[in-house]
């Protein structure tokens, strides 16, 4: 009982106050809390991660499940644009980085271009970033990442 309570408050902690059926349903396998530790280490210090602490406290498992149905969304339509041979500096790849920028801003912390960015060299650079993203399609995060410097260029 003591570590089922530990277990919620640590959940709750990281902004995630589902009980554990609603958690698989919304995340399957994948344990939000995995890398909390090292998420808070790297940069617990910054205002991106305190706002997205605050923005995600309040969510309702509706809230996860409309933000998982956005992501999927906007991955499939990468893949499509992919697989269809869309080139990375295309507008429609940069327009879907686009969106893939502002359901970030949207959801979890105010990303900009910089930020967004950052987010693309480490998707390439984290082999567990590029493995979740590949996990849709081989070579997906290394197109995001060109998609998303091209899109921040044209921002620019």
């Amino acid at each position: 009982m003591a570590a089922a309570v530990e277990t919620a408050l640590e959940a709750r902690r990281m902004g995630i106050d589902l009980t554990p059926e609603e958690k698989f349903e919304v995340f399957g396998d994948h344990d939000p809390e995995q890398y909390a530790e090292e998420a808070e280490q790297r940069w617990g210090a910054g205002e991106a991660y305190r706002q997205s602490r605050r923005r995600t406290a309040s969510y309702t498992k509706e809230d996860w499940l409309r933000i998982k149905a956005e992501s999927e969304e906007n991955t499939a339509r990468l893949v499509a644009a992919m697989e269809e041979g869309a080139a990375p500096d295309s507008v429609r790849a940069m327009d879907l980085a686009e969106e893939h920028r502002a359901l970030i801003s949207g959801n979890y912390y105010d990303c900009g271009y910089d930020m967004h960015v950052g987010l693309a060299e480490m998707y390439v650079t984290d082999e567990r970033f590029t493995a979740s993203i590949d996990a849709a399609r081989s070579g997906l995060a290394a197109y995001l990442r060109e998609a998303i410097l091209a899109n921040a260029a044209r921002h620019a």
